[in-house]
């Protein structure tokens, strides 16, 4: 894609604002985050020779040899014996044309446009998959002793497909914080509703889309289903997807049943599994190929002997959506910039700030590969960690940063789970920041960036705040407050679309001034007397790691 060209006097303007951001110099002996390397790393990221940083692609390969010679020339140590790799095996699956999903209803066919009334694909690694099976309406398709819930009590559903709500339960008068009251929770999430739907034995599942209830348009689900799908290798559906509102409710209607009127019902205690007068046919032909694809990690050791056995990882996913090449088209590369070629970049100016100066635990520097997947790299070193977990301090995560300009506070959503709230406080007052509030996490961010699975594993996470997904852009520019939140909220229709572009003129320092306070946080943690906790009846709290 052609970029566009700037005049050096933005390149001097954004000198100048860096200089005249608002937060404290950290002191003499604390490493420094320098705005030119972060800038020099997210402009090559994000260039078309990158190729979108695609998982399974040849932009994907280049980007992980990027990060390795980077590492081993700022100085980290290799995180994995001799290496910087980890080898995350993955199964990527594109669904092919001439599939097809269709719905027997009352007598009619009802037949499913790919990408206007549905999109799909199987989990399960096989080129040709056929479905026939009767329907079952199981509400949020949640199973959660913890509170209470069974959305699958009373029917078996082995061998059927499964039509599910997104999101989970809504709070009410009689229990305002049932399912984290109006945040979402883990239940919520797509990639719940999917492993859940294979350990009820299932033949699929399909999940009915709103914006209000996913947080994002049907834009979103429709251009990664386009794409190639990647799943750690092993088991998983034959058939998950989701469809769009109106073929719901054409399918409910055709089966007999009013969709508003079961939704109501799934919103009570007691619900029970609706079979629908319904079956499903489906034929998925995939493209199927076995894949290594890689995290990157580097080590800065500890010095205090009695610690440095101890560590806290930072991290940020390397990949995006990569490239898309048809015969007689253009090229259409999703660049990533911003999502996440801006925590990329981030990590290594962190890094070769820390290299100078090494703190008390050791820090660890880590690149997630196929979070765009699923959050798949992060979970591939949960369950093979490079630093054993329960040795494990923290894991501080920077995803889709603030390229507006600088803050005078800083948003830490997930750190009020753990003893990282108390330091994010404390951290946030010596660099004369802020800790901005938090807002009901309506859209469930503390289950969609790769810390959420250091968070399952028991690991203290939060992923820490940027100004393009506050939820409500309440963040306090320092600078022109009304045009830098606009420009921040007008971030939404370039997230997933190839839009998401380096722009020489974005004013880095507000970027900046966020890596420095999660490197500032890492170093509170790597220095303190004992590693953070858990909140008491936090969830994640009890897992043992």
């Amino acid at each position: 894609m052609p970029k566009r060209r700037f005049p050096a006097v933005l390149f001097a303007s954004v000198l100048l604002a860096t200089a005249a951001a608002v937060t404290a110099a950290p002191p003499a002996n604390r490493p420094v985050v320098l705005e030119a390397p972060l800038r020099a790393h997210l402009s090559f990221l994000a260039d078309d020779l990158l190729e979108g940083r695609g998982t399974g692609q040849r932009g994907g390969e280049l980007t992980v040899r990027y990060l390795e010679t980077q590492a081993a020339a700022i100085g980290l140590q290799p995180a994995a014996g001799k290496s910087y790799r980890q080898k995350v095996e993955l199964i990527g699956q594109k669904t092919q044309p001439g599939s097809r999903l269709a719905f027997d209803a009352g007598g009619k066919r009802i037949d499913a446009v790919f990408g206007q009334d549905a999109v799909f694909g199987n989990a399960s690694g096989q080129t040709a998959t056929r479905l026939d099976a009767p329907i079952v309406f199981v509400g949020y398709g949640i199973d959660a002793p913890d509170e209470g819930w069974n959305d699958f009590q009373g029917v078996d559903v082995k061998g059927k497909l499964l039509v599910a709500m997104v999101n989970d339960p809504q709070p009410t008068a009689a229990q305002p914080q049932r399912f984290g009251g109006k945040s979402l929770t883990w239940y919520g999430r797509w990639t719940y509703k999917f492993e859940e739907a294979l350990r009820q034995g299932a033949a699929g599942i399909l999940l009915i889309h709103t914006t209000a209830s996913s947080s994002y348009p049907w834009s979103v689900p429709a251009t990664s289903f386009t794409h190639e799908q990647f799943h750690l290798a092993g088991a998983g559906n034959a058939l998950q997807g989701w469809i769009s509102e109106d073929m719901a409710r054409k399918l409910f209607g055709a089966a007999g049943q009013d969709l508003d009127a079961l939704r109501a019902r799934a919103e009570v205690e007691g619900f029970r599994p609706v079979p629908l007068d319904a079956g499903v046919h489906a034929e998925v032909h995939s493209a199927v190929r076995r894949i290594d694809e890689f995290n990157v990690a580097g080590i800065v050791p500890g010095t205090d002997p009695r610690l440095r056995e101890e560590a806290v990882i930072y991290s940020a996913h390397w990949d995006h959506l990569g490239i898309d090449r048809e015969n007689g088209k253009p090229d259409h590369i999703w660049n990533g910039a911003i999502d996440n070629g801006s925590g990329t970049a981030a990590l290594l100016a962190m890094a070769q700030a820390a290299v100078a100066h090494p703190a008390r635990r050791t820090q660890i520097f880590l690149w997630p590969c196929a979070e765009e997947q699923g959050l798949l790299g992060a979970l591939a070193y949960t369950r093979a960690p490079l630093w054993p977990l329960a040795r494990t301090a923290a894991d501080l995560n920077l995803d889709s940063m603030n390229f507006v300009g600088p803050t005078r506070d800083i948003g830490v959503p997930g750190a009020e789970r753990s003893s990282l709230l108390d330091a994010s406080r404390q951290v946030a007052r010596d660099m004369g920041l802020a800790l901005a509030p938090n807002v009901p996490d309506l859209g469930g961010a503390y289950f969609r960036a790769d810390h959420f699975m250091f968070a399952k594993a028991g690991v203290p996470a939060f992923n820490v705040g940027s100004a393009v997904f506050s939820g409500d852009g309440s963040f306090a520019f320092a600078h022109d407050a009304s045009t830098s939140t606009s420009r921040m909220l007008a971030f939404t229709k370039d997230y997933h679309q190839v839009s998401d572009q380096y722009d020489p003129a974005w004013d880095l320092s507000g970027m900046v001034q966020q890596a420095q306070f999660t490197l500032n946080l890492g170093y509170a943690v790597a220095n303190a007397p004992a590693m953070p906790v858990w909140r008491a009846g936090e969830a994640w709290g009890k897992v043992k790691r």
